[in-house]
């Protein structure tokens, strides 16, 4: 008989001691890619000095890791819903490592290209599967919140260590010795997934559409790739171009996914408004850290005078607020909530950086690292929410591609806050560059290209002449520097104010409280798998 009395629903399933253990291997490839993204750049005088690359092989050493992986996050997210996320993240577990000693052995720059490839590759496989397998194995909200930010953490952790750990590696060993750090990693990952990783995948998934797959790279690569060149020499008709040809072949994308059956993107996942708003948080905080961490990287270069590993070593000390920040916003979320935690997190970021703002050429480091420390607290919080509100607003079939979309999102806004910032900077410090009159001949466009270009010139300079030369460099550079923080302080106050107001849940769910990932805003039901 009908009551007229409806049951509760069920609570969610809260993790064991197997998922928790889980989450520990989970954390090792994401520390590793981190790791692997951040020493490169220490081990590149070495590399060169012994494959001696041409300069576009150089280039190709450095971005092509990169390329892969955005090109393939997509990809490689909805595979992993088909073919089962463990079963995903164990090959590309293996090819990772088997790569990386290919890398560290590589005898010419063809082969260490090839071996970056095939790394990209399989880090594609590696980020989407280990954040959908985190909210499949974690479904209560306040133990996904908690999981999610250890998650976070992990990736940003070896972000800060990765200087560190090269420094020390290349102070006692050869420079693939960076890279064979992947190996013992991905062998554990190996013997101890099938053990304490449980497998997922749609058990309504289709087929892998070829034609997709095709077509997302045919997107996505050219977009990065005029993004990057654009960000490194200027805007110039190529770049350009790219863009636009990405963008066309973008277009019958979308297009072919809405009328498949069995899409390689569920673009429906859009029309949720929590999924959507946390994409263009995580995205617009990538691109104000994005290209602000670049500079504060040079300053501390270039105008402090630091090496490669003390610039490092100041840098950790940001990174480990992060990381705090990171591990306080579940905590945070449910006392003041989701919406109030992120928004009021990258309005922090923007007093981060409006301390940035008051940096000079002689202010030293202290100033560079309380600002980048204030803005690293302030999206710390935000880095943890906006991932589980992203994938917890899937539907749980749906996760790797959840994933997937949320990582491509932080890889485009890294991209671009270098190309947009980078370009701001770059513009505001040839317009204020002064060249003194009794400057060498040869030195003046060099002083005039860059900052980095100038302490090249100058390096075999008179210690005088070289002083005169680097004076105004540094002034201009630094003029450059303090009007992105402006850029960034006016980009997160906005996107703060917009969080608060957007992700925080409707008045008729607010009896419920739900926790990070829940998706109050949108009261629709969830879209039934393909």
């Amino acid at each position: 008989m009908d009551t007229g009395v409806t049951a509760a629903p069920a609570a969610p399933v809260r993790a064991g001691r197997r998922e928790w253990l889980g989450l520990a291997v989970l954390a090792l490839p994401t520390l590793l890619l981190s790791l692997d993204m951040s020493v490169l750049h220490l081990a590149l005088p070495h590399l060169t000095a012994d494959l001696r690359p041409s300069g576009s092989e150089l280039l190709w050493i450095m971005d092509v890791y990169g390329f892969m992986i955005a090109g393939f996050l997509v990809t490689m997210g909805t595979l992993g819903d088909r073919v089962g996320r463990r079963r995903l993240l164990m090959i590309g577990g293996a090819a990772f490592g088997l790569a990386s000693a290919a890398a560290a052995y590589a005898a010419t720059p063809a082969l260490l290209i090839a071996a970056r490839t095939v790394l990209g590759v399989a880090g594609a496989t590696l980020m989407p599967s280990t954040l959908a397998l985190i909210s499949n194995m974690f479904r209560d909200p306040r133990q996904r919140g908690v999981a999610i930010a250890v998650w976070a953490s992990c990736f940003m952790g070896g972000t800060s260590i990765g200087p560190v750990v090269g420094g020390v590696l290349l102070e006692w060993f050869w420079w693939g010795s960076v890279f064979l750090l992947g190996v013992p990693v991905m062998v554990l990952l190996l013997v101890t997934a099938p053990l304490l990783l449980p497998e997922h995948r749609d058990p309504a998934a289709g087929r892998l559409d070829p034609v997709s797959v095709a077509l997302s790279l045919a997107a996505i690569l050219p977009v990065v790739y005029g993004i990057k060149e654009s960000a490194a020499h200027g805007l110039s008709p190529v770049p350009a171009a790219a863009v636009a040809a990405g963008a066309v072949v973008g277009a019958v994308f979308v297009r072919r996914q809405l009328r498949l059956a069995d899409p390689l993107l569920d673009l429906r996942l859009f029309t949720r408004r929590t999924f959507s708003v946390g994409l263009a948080v995580s995205a617009m905080g990538a691109v104000a850290m994005g290209g602000t961490f670049l500079l504060l990287s040079q300053y501390l270069q270039l105008v402090a005078g630091l090496s490669a590993l003390e610039a490092g070593l100041r840098l950790v000390a940001p990174s480990l607020v992060m990381i705090a920040g990171t591990m306080l916003a579940p905590g945070l979320a449910r006392r003041v909530g989701t919406a109030n935690v992120i928004g009021g997190g990258m309005i922090v970021t923007a007093f981060g950086f409006l301390l940035l703002t008051q940096v000079d050429a002689d202010s030293g480091t202290l100033l560079v690292v309380a600002g980048l420390a204030v803005a690293s607290l302030g999206l710390g919080p935000g880095a943890a929410l906006v991932a589980d509100v992203v994938v917890g607003s899937a539907p749980p079939a749906k996760a790797g591609s959840a994933a997937s979309i949320s990582e491509t999102a932080g890889e485009f806004g890294v991209a671009l806050g270098v190309a947009l910032l980078g370009s701001l900077s770059t513009a505001v410090y040839r317009a204020r560059i002064t060249v003194p009159d009794d400057a060498p001949a040869g030195t003046a466009g060099a002083v005039g290209d860059s900052l980095a270009a100038a302490v090249a010139a100058a390096a075999d300079l008179p210690a005088a002449t070289a002083g005169r030369l680097l004076a105004p460099a540094r002034e201009a550079f630094v003029l450059g520097l303090t009007t992105t923080a402006v850029a960034g302080a006016v980009l997160m106050a906005v996107f703060g104010v917009l969080a608060i107001v957007l992700l925080r849940p409707a008045a008729s769910g607010a009896a419920a409280a739900p926790g990070p990932g829940a998706d109050a805003a949108d009261p629709r039901p969830e879209p039934a798998a393909p």
